[in-house]
């Protein structure tokens, strides 16, 4: 059943050139809370403020149409404002320089009984002091620059999404949704937010510690890399002896030059990136095909079922049975 507590005040800090899915997906998502309860006081109470009321060009050229100035939350106490969200974006450069922006930012922090950055809003978060000493997250290209910008903080360079105490940071652009799922869940129980999943066509519901990147994805995009053909072969033959030694001698390197080159270029250890394909496969597998568990650890070289649940676990804090039940009851739902 949808809890129905008093309803939430949810301010949304928008700038010029924000990224508007950072806008527009998380304040849909909540705004679809309000949808299921139709005869009752909505969940969420919105507003999105800006430098002025009126248009708020986004990156994509398009424009939102801000409720107020900043300036609003300056007027607001404790108690008056559940949560407050600052988008992300390439605008974000220019308005951790915006006074007006930051003080409003700053008193918000303070009253809000939960503070969201979604992608480079970590950023404004860093201007103010609010992620020094907490774990925070943000788009992966940026991820270099928020720890320049967050020296006292614990930068997680893969997550979709991060909660420390009451400050939540995600990755970018849908990582956003990902985390206002998580945030409805809170509020409002699993059922609703996997009610509103199913209505957005999501994936119910990415953990927060889940990989920003695809495996596979990744690979395709390193051609020029000295590891193009043996990424795209590793790919195609998981069930085949992807071990340092197996690996070393196809890419006729000693172990350990091919550990030592492999690393430097792609990013993480040849054990980690095989780990990372092997559950990108079974994930696929498992959502989409109706063959056994026992099946497809065997098809993506787990070798054993139990060997496949340990790595769904360890990645996911899920297990595979429960990956599968998640797709097949968004599928039955989108069906009927």
């Amino acid at each position: 059943m949808l809890r129905r507590p008093a309803t939430r005040s949810v301010v949304m800090l928008s700038f010029q050139d924000a990224q508007i899915l950072d806008v527009a997906g998380p304040m849909q998502l909540l705004s679809a809370v309000n949808d299921l309860r139709p005869d009752a006081p909505p969940a969420y109470r919105l507003r999105l403020l800006a430098e002025k009321p009126g248009p708020v060009r986004t990156t994509c050229g398009l424009s939102l149409v801000a409720d107020g100035p900043y300036r609003e939350l300056l007027a607001l106490g404790k108690g008056d404002l559940d949560t407050l969200i600052i988008a992300g974006g390439q605008g974000s450069r220019v308005a951790r320089h915006d006074t007006a922006l930051i003080a409003a930012l700053k008193h918000g922090a303070r009253i809000a009984r939960r503070v969201v950055s979604i992608c480079t809003g970590a950023f404004l978060l860093a201007e103010i002091g609010a992620l020094k000493g907490r774990r925070a997250t943000t788009h992966w290209a940026s991820i270099d620059a928020l720890q320049d910008a967050a020296p006292g903080a614990a930068i997680d360079r893969d997550a979709i999404f991060v909660r420390d105490g009451k400050f939540w940071s995600s990755a970018g652009v849908t990582a956003g949704m990902d985390l206002t799922l998580a945030l409805i869940a809170a509020d409002q129980g699993d059922e609703a937010a996997l009610t509103i999943a199913r209505w957005h066509v999501m994936y119910m519901i990415r953990p927060g510690g889940q990989s920003q990147f695809s495996a596979r994805l990744d690979a395709a995009g390193r051609r020029g890399s000295r590891f193009a053909d043996l990424l795209a072969w590793m790919g195609e033959h998981l069930t085949d002896d992807l071990s340092v030694p197996a690996l070393a001698a196809r890419a006729r390197l000693s172990e350990r030059s091919f550990v030592r080159h492999f690393k430097a270029e792609i990013g993480e250890t040849p054990a980690k990136y095989v780990a990372a394909l092997r559950l990108e496969a079974a994930r696929a597998q498992l959502s989409a095909q109706s063959i056994s568990v026992d099946q497809v650890a065997g098809r993506c070289g787990y070798g054993t079922a139990e060997a496949m649940r340990r790595a769904f676990q360890k990645s996911l804090k899920i297990s595979p049975g429960a990956y599968r039940d998640r797709f097949t009851t968004a599928q039955e739902a989108l069906s009927s």
